[in-house]
């Protein structure tokens, strides 16, 4: 992580950085409807000074990148929003109004990145609304772009697998991602410079109201194209790189170039610290390499969803080259380790990358990192076990720190052998040593300030701004207990959005097996907005079900059918009664089966047991 060696006097980013302002949200401040600030730029106004001995000199770069926040003009027409959440938002206007591209993650910060651009280029109408990829941050404000009722007649584009992929990750382990969220952005934590500075992505995520709205046309190929308002677009579809779906596309009469999230001004994650599935470098290496053939000469600049952007053809390609040659050194190579019989681990402490990508400030780690990329690669390929037996079977964490608290001499013992490595110099496994000291004895308030001490030096020394957070936020809720998420994935709005299956779906990964081992049951669900009808079956502790047309009769009889729209169906699975609902059969099914249903503990215990 150190930084010896890097260009600290190159300043082409600053400059690209400030390009085309045109101007800022003064304050930068963004609030609920209720007054509950959502989202606060100026909090990083420390950011003007020096950096201090608790950051990260690179780090602090980064984050004084990210911080510049307004609306910047990218090329003649098209406009991007920067610094009033993680991720962009452009807008390209068209022959009647404004295209809006990754509408941010909350509806709040979204509507004042719109009202931001309609002060400076006036009072457009939203013309289409288009997703870059399925990841939150890209889709979670759309109703502060397109509220209710405005919608009809907007299309909205996604490349295809968009809203499968949005709900897997949002939805069904919404709440896991959700609570690591809270330790990977640290926006529970003080904005200051022994506290949070940014992620390396952008500053933090907003904590408004989550929204989707569903696409309307999907892009199913390379080389699609299509015209929005008079907006000419061509498409390059890129699945399984930073997301399952994702793709680039060309502006042809801007001579513009979006490049989603593929390629950032950082090394991005191949496996993000929230969770996620694990993305494959090698194809993400193959997609940027088909990206600088695809649009030929026909850009000269190229944004992003994140940073800002690249002017000039050349400097594009040389951008796209490295990370390119990024993705594929750091997957061959782990692939080669792996492949001579070393771990996740033990590569991740030896690959070192090629100089050229090493003092490229693009390609360096500051959101994702060479260490856990590593060990990501070599999961998607291996898995969780290493091959060694003795890792096959072990203790889980609490009765393996107990042990291992016992060999050490007891907790007392533990912590003095701890402090030894500190004041040596060894972090790591001070760390490692005291997190089972932790475990061992949660009671023990000494333990948990000594690791919190150990994970503030880790936290500030970190490059990473991911890995800062993680050890901030650890140090925080061991010294103040849990600090849940204030982001809901799992809202009204989102539901909305989601297919019949999708709700389903998503209960059924909420029902508490065990309780319901014994439990056989059937209902039928005949939603006649959609003319489908769902027989859900409960048997042996799963709940599954399939959908067929609703006049096709069933196999067997149902305890309970209900004939609804699906207005009532999202009603019912909110808990709201069966009110203007048809019912024929036993209604106490239902309430049955609601009774298996359990609710995610959105403050569940990380840094202790």
């Amino acid at each position: 992580m150190g930084s010896s060696g890097l260009p600290f006097e190159d300043t082409t980013d600053f400059e690209n950085a400030d390009r085309g302002f045109v101007g800022a949200l003064v304050p930068a401040v963004v609030e609920a409807a209720d007054g509950r600030v959502v989202y606060d730029n100026d909090a990083y106004a420390f950011l003007d000074g020096d950096c201090p001995d608790t950051a990260h000199p690179s780090l602090w770069r980064q984050a004084r990148l990210c911080a510049r926040q307004g609306l910047y003009e990218v090329t003649e027409g098209i406009y991007q929003v920067r610094g009033l959440d993680l991720s962009n938002m452009t807008l390209v206007e068209g022959e009647r109004g404004v295209v809006v591209i990754d509408p941010l993650i909350s509806a709040e910060t979204a509507a004042a990145a719109l009202a931001l651009y309609r002060e400076h280029r006036g009072d457009r109408p939203v013309t289409g609304l288009l997703y870059t990829h399925s990841h939150g941050d890209h889709f979670g404000g759309a109703r502060g772009v397109l509220p209710r009722g405005t919608e009809e007649g907007v299309p909205v584009l996604a490349p295809a697998g968009f809203l499968e992929h949005a709900v897997s990750e949002n939805v069904y382990a919404g709440n896991a991602m959700t609570r690591r969220a809270v330790f990977m952005y640290g926006d529970r934590l003080p904005k200051a410079p022994d506290g949070q500075i940014g992620a390396g992505l952008g500053m933090t995520t907003s904590t408004g109201t989550i929204t989707l709205v569903p696409p309307t046309v999907d892009i199913t190929r390379t080389g699609q194209e299509e015209t929005v308002d008079g907006v000419r677009m061509v498409f390059q579809l890129t699945p399984g790189t930073e997301a399952p779906a994702e793709m680039n596309f060309l502006f042809p009469d801007h001579r513009a170039l979006c490049l989603a999230e593929n390629a950032t001004h950082n090394m991005h994650n191949i496996l993000t610290l929230r969770g996620a599935v694990v993305r494959d470098a090698r194809i993400w290496a193959r997609y940027l390499d088909e990206a600088i053939d695809f649009f030929g000469a026909d850009y000269d600049v190229a944004f992003a969803s994140h940073h800002w952007p690249t002017w000039g053809r050349e400097n594009v390609v040389g951008f796209l080259t490295t990370q390119r040659d990024l993705y594929a050194y750091l997957h061959d190579q782990t692939l080669r380790l792996l492949n001579s019989g070393l771990t996740g681990p033990e590569i991740a402490e030896e690959l070192r990358l090629p100089p050229a990508l090493e003092n490229s400030w693009h390609a360096r780690g500051y959101y994702g990192s060479l260490s856990h990329n590593v060990k990501a690669v070599y999961q998607r390929y291996l898995g969780w076990f290493d091959g060694n037996p003795a890792h096959l079977w072990e203790h889980p964490p609490v009765e393996q720190a107990k042990r291992y608290v016992d060999v050490a001499g007891g907790p007392e013992q533990a912590m003095a052998t701890a402090r030894a490595y500190a004041d040596a110099g060894d972090l790591r496994f001070a760390a490692t040593l005291l997190n089972h000291v932790v475990f061992a004895a949660p009671g023990d308030e000494g333990a948990k300030e000594a690791l919190a001490g150990i994970y503030d030096r880790l936290g500030h020394g970190a490059e990473n701004g991911t890995w800062r957070n993680f050890y901030l936020t650890a140090a925080m809720e061991l010294r103040h207990g849990e600090n849940p998420a204030v982001l809901d994935a799992a809202n009204p709005e989102v539901a909305t959005a989601l297919t019949t299956d999708m709700l389903l779906d998503s209960v059924a990964v909420r029902i508490d097996g065990p309780r319901a081992w014994h439990e056989d049951l059937a209902i039928d669900l005949v939603v006649t907005d959609e003319r489908r009808r769902h027989r859900l079956t409960l048997h042996n502790g799963a709940l599954t079900h399939r959908g067929v047309p609703a006049g096709q009769a069933p196999r067997s009889p149902a305890g309970l059918t209900l004939t609804l729209t699906r207005p009532q169906l999202l009603g019912v699975l909110a808990g709201k009664g069966l009110d203007g609902v048809t019912t024929d059969g036993d209604p106490a099914l239902l309430a049955r089966l609601f009774s298996y249903v359990t609710e995610p503990d959105k403050s569940f215990a990380v840094v202790t047991p």
